[in-house]
């Protein structure tokens, strides 16, 4: 009766062992599941998103943005970086850019990069709006002084409006940087302060320093984003970088978003249209300059133009096709050509908008060679005789085709036509001249020669 015992105790022990095997087989994966539901089910690799923004900030950037953060968020990458070097842009652009990037429910980081990028004006406050900010050496940012809608200087009224606005919307940006930041953040709007990386650094208006994404990335892990009122800790080591890029259509938009070449899509359409309509049909030169000018148009609306620039655009469309039409040899072209200089100097004024001097007075002196040489042309051709058309056949020579009785028909360079000769008749093959053309029938006597 007592043999029983030892088996027990053996079939306990042996389940003891199975239940500790299994506790330490289940407590690692436990606490893998408790890592990964504190991580928000983060991937075992992690996953970056890398945003390039070079240029003026535009409708086209502001779409790149919020596009690529939207597919960012659907796809769980875990953080966005935006590689910044911009003069700056619109305020309400900015505002649409700083919006999105404050409502991501993913850590944003920007970084103004390479060496010798910057963040001017709207950079500025693009850069406070992310979670986490940083810049290469060499780099700067500030100068976010406001300007008006079309680069002119504010009114007292205005600009005081428009200036306390901004510092309260960069100090609350700054705030959770400290009290330094939150000053260096007005001193950008009242007194466009521009600051490198190092004198920023130390104001904490950002959070480090790095020389290139690889650096950035190893700096940002293990460091805390406050995302949605709560702290996001980054895992950025050996993260695999998918760069977003903008697609062809907006590469070509932000190509095509620059004052010089919207000056240039101006001129062109307004000479393709003049040539069109100056001559008759509908060909080639219609089609250029009617695609350039409403390329130009487009890239006016996304800049913001001068509308009295515009204007004085127009007006220089206006005096070139009164020249083609009135042939005044170029006298009311050259008033287009000042025209269009006056215009294109106040079209974009702005120190991040501006059309480059040498792009200006090389297209006005190319605008005004053509209409020298087009007037030139038809100055000759006034005291030249006529040799095409139905001016062209007064004098020709030609031959009887049927009897003219006092009507028929002659043939006058290669052409057969009806004819009538009040001195006639004349039999056929007989040797005429063309005296006078009357619509679609002509006026003929015989040949001096003949």
């Amino acid at each position: 009766m007592t043999q029983p015992r030892p088996i027990a105790s053996h079939l306990v022990a042996l389940l003891a062992a199975t239940l500790l095997v299994l506790c330490a087989w289940a407590l690692p994966a436990a606490a893998q599941a408790q890592d990964a539901a504190r991580d928000g089910g983060r991937a075992a690799v992690p996953r970056v998103d890398l945003l390039h923004v070079d240029g003026p900030i535009t409708s086209v950037v502001a779409g790149y943005v919020e596009r690529s953060l939207d597919d960012a968020e659907e796809d769980g990458t875990d953080v966005v970086v935006i590689r910044l070097d911009t003069p700056g842009g619109g305020v309400a652009i900015t505002e649409e850019i700083m919006k999105r990037m404050l409502a991501s429910k993913i850590p944003v980081v920007v970084w103004i990069g390479p060496e010798g990028a910057m963040a001017g004006s709207a950079g500025t406050f693009i850069t406070l709006a992310a979670h986490l900010a940083a810049m290469a050496p060499g780099t700067s940012i500030g100068a976010a002084s406001p300007i008006g809608p079309q680069g002119e200087e504010l009114g007292e009224t205005a600009r005081a409006k428009m200036m306390n606005t901004l510092v309260t919307q960069m100090r609350n940006l700054a705030k959770r940087r400290g009290p330094q930041a939150m000053d260096w953040a007005e001193d950008a709007i009242r007194d466009a302060r521009s600051s490198t990386d190092e004198e920023v650094l130390e104001l904490r208006v950002i959070d480090l320093l790095a020389r290139d994404v690889d650096d950035l990335l190893s700096q940002l892990d293990g460091r805390a984003a406050i995302v949605g009122g709560a702290p996001v800790a980054l895992h950025t080591l050996g993260a695999v970088v998918r760069e977003v890029r903008m697609s062809r259509a907006e590469s070509l938009l932000v190509a095509l978003a620059s004052p010089n070449v919207a000056y240039i899509l101006m001129t062109l359409g307004m000479m393709g249209l003049v040539y069109e309509f100056a001559s008759p049909g509908f060909g080639l030169g219609g089609v250029v300059g009617s695609i350039c000018l409403l390329l130009g148009v487009y890239v006016l609306g996304i800049l913001p133009a001068n509308y009295a620039g515009v204007g004085l655009m127009l007006l220089a469309f206006a005096l070139f096709f009164a020249d083609a039409k009135l042939g005044t040899g170029g006298l009311i072209a050259m008033g287009g050509v000042v025209s269009m200089v006056i215009g294109g100097m106040i079209l974009f004024d702005s120190p991040i908008f501006a059309i480059s001097p040498a792009v200006l007075w090389t297209t006005a002196l190319a605008c005004g060679a053509f209409f020298a040489f087009a007037a030139s042309a038809v100055l000759r051709s006034q005291g030249l005789k006529a040799t095409t058309g139905r001016e062209g056949l007064v004098g020709a020579m030609g031959r009887v085709v049927s009897r003219l009785a006092p009507e028929g028909t002659v043939r006058v360079q290669g052409e057969t036509w009806k004819a009538s000769a009040a001195d006639g008749p004349y039999e056929p093959g007989a040797e005429i001249e063309v005296t006078a053309v009357q619509g679609l029938q002509l006026e003929v006597r015989a040949a001096p020669d003949a």
